[in-house]
């Protein structure tokens, strides 16, 4: 006689059978983004928080709450409330930092080095405050380390290469104090480099510029391209032995601002292994946030010349002509079109993302603070991109990046120091 539960064997195998040979469901893409940036957490190029603790507070921190700073606008004094807080970069998935110590390009040498040192002290005040969130690093081993303890790695890029004031020496200071990159120009030329957003002076680096590059490749510093003329871009990728970055810059293809990285000079960035970090800044995103300043800029002028002498007429027409011409947003999607060509033209080894925040009084929609980063690889798993893929843009490939000059840095370390004359 056959038992009355024999039956049941074979549907239970048959069942068996039918779940395996099911597809597993399929992930969307907030799942596939959510999945990446827990494996690999936000990498961000450049973050001027240091920028508005100088601008705002002067550097007087002791009763400044970095957990929450929603509150922190002050129309009087033009200030928009900041974009980056603990609470905030939790959300945001971001588990590494370049925090920018930037200072006006219109400072001297020797006042620009002076606030420099100034803002890598307050930096570090900052981080040392908050030793649960943040943890101060400046190799790549360190910053590991401190993702995998669930801190936000803290590294320090000078923006600004005029805060060397024209010395190797200052350099390796400025290094030895923990920047780990130099972004060698700002909007203004420098004496040895010259700027995406000035008149061409130098044709590129000068020959002491070059000098700036190996030296920094030297000791382990990472050149950094943004705000430089494509001359100087160039000059840099010629005389480069180790990866150079781009802190937060997009596509030319993309939106034809010249802060931007033509084609051409991708192509180099992939032969040198390079990595180029996507800005959030509109006007860098969108050609049409560009014209529109461009317009604006042009009905100012116009302004002030037809109300001369009147300047709150000036203003008041002026504020008319915003009503009536409302600047439109970049947006989120067209973020997504920068990371989208550069990881097309070059592969996705060479993409990473640099927000520039707490560096702009607008933002891109969707991305209004360091929370949207989320949000922004959704819409790149929605592109079709792989978990693997957005691991690298996250994180991994600055990681490869800073990896790949501390080992320049170590296989040249027999080599001797640069040298320029004192300037005094």
């Amino acid at each position: 006689m056959r038992h009355p539960l024999a039956f049941i064997a074979p549907l239970w195998l048959a069942l068996v059978a039918l779940c395996l040979a099911a597809p597993a469901a399929a992930r969307t893409p907030e799942q596939v983004a959510e999945a990446a940036l827990r494996a690999a957490p936000v990498w961000d190029g450049h973050n001027d928080v240091p920028e508005q603790l100088r601008e705002r507070r002067k550097n007087m921190i002791a009763d400044f709450d970095f957990r929450d700073t929603r509150a922190t606008a002050d129309p009087a004094h033009k200030w928009v409330a900041m974009h980056t807080d603990l609470t905030r970069l939790r959300q945001g998935k971001v588990g590494a930092q370049f925090w920018s110590v930037y200072v006006s390009a219109q400072l001297d040498d020797q006042h620009a080095m002076q606030a420099v040192l100034e803002q890598i002290d307050v930096t570090k005040r900052l981080i040392a405050r908050y030793p649960q969130d943040l943890q101060y690093v400046t190799t790549a081993a360190e910053a590991e380390q401190a993702m995998k303890r669930g801190r936000i790695a803290s590294l320090i890029g000078m923006e600004g290469g005029y805060a060397i004031a024209g010395s190797l020496g200052v350099l390796r200071q400025m290094y030895a104090l923990g920047a780990r990159y130099m972004t060698l120009t700002h909007f203004r030329n420098i004496p040895w480099a010259d700027s995406a957003t000035d008149r061409p002076e130098h044709d590129g680096l000068t020959d002491f510029g070059k000098d700036v590059v190996r030296e920094m490749q030297r000791i382990g510093m990472i050149v950094d391209l943004s705000h430089v003329s494509e001359a100087t871009m160039l000059d840099t990728l010629d005389v480069a032995g180790a990866p150079v970055m781009f802190s937060h810059s997009g596509a030319r293809a993309v939106a034809s601002h010249p802060r931007n990285v033509s084609d051409r000079v991708l192509d180099r960035v992939k032969a040198n292994g390079g990595i180029v970090m996507v800005v959030t800044l509109p006007a860098y995103v969108s050609d049409a946030v560009r014209e529109w300043g461009n317009r604006r800029t042009a009905e100012k002028a116009r302004l002030d010349d037809y109300h001369t002498g009147d300047p709150k007429a000036a203003e008041a027409a002026l504020a008319a002509w915003i009503a009536a011409n409302p600047v439109p947003r970049a947006t989120l999607a067209q973020l997504a079109d920068h990371i989208d060509h550069i990881a097309r033209r070059i592969g996705a080894d060479h993409v990473g993302v640099g927000g520039d925040f707490d560096g702009m009084a607008t933002t891109t929609q969707g991305m209004d603070d360091v929370s949207g980063y989320p949000a922004l690889f959704a819409e790149l798993a929605r592109r079709g991109y792989a978990q693997g893929d957005l691991e690298k843009i996250a994180s991994g490939n600055m990681m490869r990046v800073l990896k790949a000059a501390e080992a320049y840095a170590a296989a040249h370390r027999a080599d001797p120091p640069g040298e320029s004359p004192a300037g005094f």
